[in-house]
């Protein structure tokens, strides 16, 4: 087998993947568990694919301590689908669903409730071009609130939530896409979670939701069948054809966490990642501007600016030539980023810091 050298791939999503599990699934990709075929090619009815999905829930369950008072649901669409479906199923025409803004993801999420319901902004840093997580420790919701949204972490500006709001009697909802299994979270706290898959967890195409049982029955009967979230718990996210290979990725890459440690180890190694590269933007005595207030660091995408668009164009040439994928910033925010996700080895960030800090003692 040629060996070719991997890249430094710090992309935003589609992200990377453990090298072990992509080896893995090169070995099994015409032949799973002696079936004979790939399983791309089994029937998603059939017992091995089944056991591939329960093998991905019990793993899952296992790493984030799930507790029996949610259930776990594998479904299409991305997060942007669950920005729909989540008013469509939680939002009473007498209520209102409370969003907190914390960048454009947030307000994509927003967007869509409005359509739906009533909605309300109860906190927003959008005036300080999202260099921040609210205070919300003192949050007033109205008292005909359905649910309070958040998204824990916010890809495009680099800010991350610390710790999450708990309100009485106000079931709370994450859209986790670009940090879950980051790092260890108390799920019990949450009524609904979702994430799609393309950052920490597999590849794009499958997405999964962590619901509370106790959120079902407030599910109208007049939401459509593909969109009502007990169509897909009636039949263990089997009514219609699953992205069976994304839920095999998926699998896997549970199984790689687990041998890593866990969600402990893994957050552990991310916050060595993120410190190294926080610590070359410090050491840069303001060469490197961080986009995110120190409090409210994202250990998932760090983000930074140069002096100079100039410097910025060079700079990216450069790490292109050194073998960097996806430093270049959002086109809404400019400047760079680094998406240090968990299948981002610590050497690729060894690396870049190098490269950070030579660029800098070069061209200050």
């Amino acid at each position: 087998m040629i060996k070719t050298k991997r890249a430094y791939n710090f992309n935003a999503g589609p992200s990377a993947l453990p090298l072990p599990v992509l080896q893995l699934a090169q070995e099994e990709l015409v032949n799973f568990k002696s079936t004979g075929m790939s399983v791309m090619e089994l029937s998603h009815r059939s017992k091995e694919f089944e056991n591939v999905l329960l093998h991905a829930k019990q793993t899952l369950t296992e790493l984030l301590n799930i507790p029996d008072t949610h259930e776990i649901l594998f479904l299409q669409g991305g997060a942007s689908l669950q920005f729909s479906m989540i008013p469509m199923n939680f939002l009473a025409s007498n209520q209102v669903g409370a969003y907190v803004l914390t960048g454009s993801w947030s307000e994509k999420a927003l967007k869509e409730a409005q359509k739906l319901g009533q909605t309300t902004i109860v906190a927003s840093t959008k005036e300080e071009q999202y260099r921040s997580i609210p205070d919300v420790n003192n949050l007033s919701l109205p008292s005909d609130t359905a649910y309070l949204h958040v998204t824990s972490n916010n890809t495009i500006y680099g800010t991350q939530w610390t710790e999450y709001p708990s309100i009485e009697n106000v079931d709370l909802i994450a859209d986790m896409s670009s940090d879950i299994l980051c790092r260890s979270i108390d799920v019990s706290k949450f009524s609904l979670i979702y994430a799609g898959a393309q950052k920490n967890l597999g590849p794009s195409g499958v997405t999964v939701v962590i619901i509370k049982k106790a959120l079902l029955s407030r599910i109208p009967e007049n939401v459509p069948t593909m969109l009502d979230y007990n169509t897909h718990i009636k039949n263990n996210s089997l009514y219609n054809t699953p992205p069976t290979f994304g839920i095999y990725m998926l699998s896997l890459v549970l199984d790689w966490i687990k041998a890593q440690g866990g969600v402990e180890a893994i957050e552990a190694q991310n916050n060595k990642k993120a410190a190294l590269l926080y610590n070359s933007i410090e050491r840069s005595n303001g060469f490197y501007t961080p986009h995110a207030t120190e409090d409210s660091r994202s250990i998932m995408n760090v983000t930074f600016t140069l002096p100079t668009e100039e410097l910025t164009a060079a700079f990216l040439k450069q790490a292109k030539e050194k073998g960097f994928v996806g430093l270049a910033g959002h086109r809404s925010v400019g400047g760079c980023r680094a998406s240090i996700y968990n299948a981002v080895p610590l050497e690729a960030c060894e690396v870049l810091s190098t490269f950070m800090d030579e660029f800098a003692k070069e061209n200050s």
